[in-house]
């Protein structure tokens, strides 16, 4: 079974520590490992009538080469890879025309946006869920044929209301909504074999199954720092949306989170409090970060940036450490598909 699993520790120290954590608060993605079924014959199954693919805004580029996204997008602010064999290029990380451009080959074969200036046809960042009813069909069960192959995933009642998968001709877009106020929070637009390596939701098929290419060490190194860089951007996108100030990011804070993440990753734990290098406090005393608060948010087995960041901003406790209007700096660290955030306030330097 494929584990997600959040949990939120805020330490503050004034005279004292004061140390809460809601127990009640633990996501867990309820996907299952796919499993072959053999009853989706092939001449019987047919995939239900899609919506049109847009004629408009980014979800164009999928499928296109990358130098007509450049004719009208620019150079990229920078390129990192992926965990699925596809380079992101990253645009605009501090503003509202943030986006994420996935490239394999030359070719474009997924788009993720954040920014609400990027025209993302037929939807738009920040439109609310029955807006979005009324334009697309939303169904429990998405069918795929790739290759010979028959491909059906299962999207739970909650994945519907928060995490829908739309069919839009030969691409799909996969939707991010902010549970507590019903707006569109991120759009993932992807083609056939994006989506099938992703396995964002429950599937059965028959045939092969989709497998991404296996990264190097060097290359998922790589690539977990990128999703770190990226956890940090759109942290603060969410916090510039909610009228916060920005946070600065912080190497020894972001130290400690990434050793957190190895630390849990090599116990096979999931937790605040290690057994070798104890809490949030104890880590970063060791690591000589002074701070008036902290926080922590942690996640396991999200598949990139832009899931466990939105996991994260759906869960009530991790919203409100992501929200707090004290903290100051941010460091994050990914190893291994954990992930840690580690928040504090400093107001001197």
């Amino acid at each position: 079974m494929l584990i997600a699993l959040t949990v939120i520790f805020v330490l503050s120290i004034a005279f004292n520590i004061i140390y809460s954590r809601d127990k009640e608060d633990v996501l867990i993605d309820k996907r299952t490992d796919p499993t072959e079924d053999h009853s989706l014959n092939r001449e019987d199954v047919k995939e239900k009538k899609k919506s049109e693919r847009p004629s408009d805004g980014i979800s164009v580029y999928i499928g296109q080469s990358v130098d007509k996204l450049q004719q009208t997008y620019g150079i990229p602010d920078r390129i990192e890879p992926s965990f699925y064999g596809y380079d992101w290029w990253i645009y605009h990380p501090q503003d509202d025309k943030y986006m994420q451009v996935g490239v394999n080959d030359g070719r474009i074969v997924t788009i993720a946006l954040a920014g609400k200036e990027i025209k993302a046809e037929p939807f738009r960042i920040g439109e609310k869920l029955q807006s979005i009813y009324q334009k697309v069909d939303m169904e429990p069960e998405v069918e795929i044929r790739y290759e010979g192959g028959i491909y059906r995933f299962e999207i739970l009642e909650e994945d519907l209301n928060y995490r829908p998968l739309v069919p839009l001709g030969d691409i799909y877009a996969q939707l991010y909504l902010d549970k507590f106020t019903g707006k569109l929070l991120f759009i993932r637009f992807m083609d056939k074999r994006t989506l099938l390596e992703m396995k964002p939701y429950d599937l059965t098929y028959v045939g092969k199954l989709v497998e991404p290419e296996e990264l190097s060490e060097e290359d998922r190194l790589k690539a977990e720092k990128g999703t770190e860089r990226q956890i940090f951007d759109l942290t603060n996108l969410i916090r510039s949306s909610h009228q916060l100030s920005p946070l600065a990011w912080d190497d020894k804070v972001a130290e400690v989170a990434l050793n957190h993440s190895k630390d849990m990753f090599e116990t096979e734990t999931f937790s605040h409090e290690s057994k070798g290098y104890g809490t949030l406090a104890d880590r970063l005393k060791a690591n000589g970060v002074y701070y008036e608060k902290a926080g922590e948010n942690i996640a396991y087995q999200y598949s990139d940036s832009i899931a466990v960041v939105a996991g994260w901003l759906n869960s009530k406790s991790h919203r409100e450490t992501m929200l707090d209007e004290e903290f100051t700096h941010l460091g994050v660290g990914v190893y291994q598909k954990y992930y840690t955030e580690n928040f504090i306030r400093r107001t001197w330097e």
